[in-house]
């Protein structure tokens, strides 16, 4: 199997569970946080529906700064309506696909670069780079679910049922 073939099973699986996830995203409270140290609602939202465009980022770019010395990053729109939250994690999903589509095992092999102010701080092959990008927004997308359990929002089937959602 090609890793590519591969990757594309994983996005079309991960990416359907985080959607589930994120369509029940409240649009209010936006700056509602669990504690003081965490992230706010709308900003871990925004997080987890636009983490796919850094799979198009590994593809489509040699390298990335976090923190560019020419001023501003990469910013995500705001959104107020959950409408708007999917349709920027539909945007997202739609640029990992076609950035994996466009590719080959081969390139996937070559190295990426993660710099923050013009310092590299990772270096390693795309395929690795993708493959955590996807163990990272699982992370997030659990952070997600716990915020909604505890705005007792019911939440949705992720790797089987949960408390609120028996259908899997």
């Amino acid at each position: 199997m090609k890793i590519t073939d591969f990757f594309s099973a994983q996005l079309e699986r991960e990416f359907a569970i985080s959607r589930r996830v994120l369509a029940k995203v409240p649009a209010s409270p936006p700056e509602w946080k669990p504690h003081e140290r965490s992230m706010p609602l709308s900003y871990l939202a925004t997080l987890v529906a636009t983490m796919p465009t850094w799979i198009a980022m590994a593809v489509t770019r040699d390298e990335l700064d976090i923190r560019p010395r020419e001023g501003q990053g990469i910013k995500p729109e705001p959104w107020t309506t959950n409408a708007e939250l999917l349709a920027q994690f539909d945007a997202a999903v739609g640029q990992a696909f076609g950035a994996v589509a466009g590719t080959d095992d081969r390139f996937l092999a070559t190295p990426w670069k993660l710099l923050a102010g013009g310092k590299v701080v990772d270096e390693r092959p795309r395929h690795e780079v993708i493959a955590d990008t996807l163990c990272h927004a699982a992370h997030h997308r659990g952070q997600l679910s716990v915020y909604l359990r505890l705005l007792e929002i019911p939440v949705p089937s992720i790797y089987g049922p949960s408390a609120d959602d028996k259908v899997f």
